[in-house]
């Protein structure tokens, strides 16, 4: 029995046919501008739930996406997400991504302040890419504490608010896109529970390729 070898990129556009599909099929309407978000995500995941859990600010996909053009930084809130990262698309925009979770200056500001590194982290970061792309895939603290700048004044082109677990994660989400929503921040948010590292780079991705033409 012979088997045809069925290249990625084939496997992706069938993948993408079967996502459109199905979600056609349970009745759920993804508006244009943030299909390719969902899809992604759900391609990344194989969960339809994201069709429903994912909330969008107004005009955050393309407001995210001039920021990318112009060639703004990620910063992620773990390794695994900025290893998920397309790098290559985005240094096409003269971006870079970077996570700051293993800067020393961000452990001894933690160990110092008596909180988590994800918060420590965040805070630096701000400083240094104020008009950055913040991709939060695990950490609550990390959306606390951007949640704590924002209100403050802080700007970023995007928050994304995505991180997985029990405690403190839903709180942590509905607070950034009620603090986002109040300032006019873009930000994309998976409400509950669901979320993760892959979400978190998924969600970049899928921005980077629609920005860079790239389509499925």
């Amino acid at each position: 029995m012979s088997e045809r070898i069925i290249l990625p990129g084939e496997i992706e556009k069938e993948s993408m046919r079967i996502i459109a599909s199905e979600l056609a099929a349970m009745g759920r309407e993804v508006p244009p501008d943030r299909a390719a978000v969902v899809k992604r995500v759900i391609h990344t995941t194989a969960d339809f739930e994201y069709a429903d859990n994912l909330v969008f600010t107004d005009g955050a996909v393309g407001l995210a996406q001039k920021a990318l053009r112009e060639g703004c930084t990620v910063v992620t809130d773990t390794n695994m997400a900025l290893a998920g990262v397309s790098k290559t698309t985005l240094a096409g925009f003269g971006g870079q991504a970077v996570c700051y979770m293993a800067d020393p200056e961000v452990a001894a500001a933690a160990k110092e302040a008596g909180t988590t590194r994800a918060y420590a982290a965040m805070g630096l970061a701000a400083e240094r890419h104020p008009g950055a792309v913040f991709a939060v895939g695990n950490a609550p603290t990390a959306l606390i504490r951007l949640t704590e700048l924002i209100s403050e004044g802080f700007r970023p082109a995007l928050v994304i608010g995505v991180p997985v677990g029990f405690v403190n994660v839903v709180e942590s989400k509905e607070q950034l896109l009620s603090a986002a929503r109040r300032a006019g921040v873009p930000a994309i948010v998976a409400l509950g529970r669901k979320g993760g590292s892959g979400v978190a780079a998924a969600i970049v991705n899928a921005l980077l390729y629609e920005a860079s033409g790239r389509t499925l």
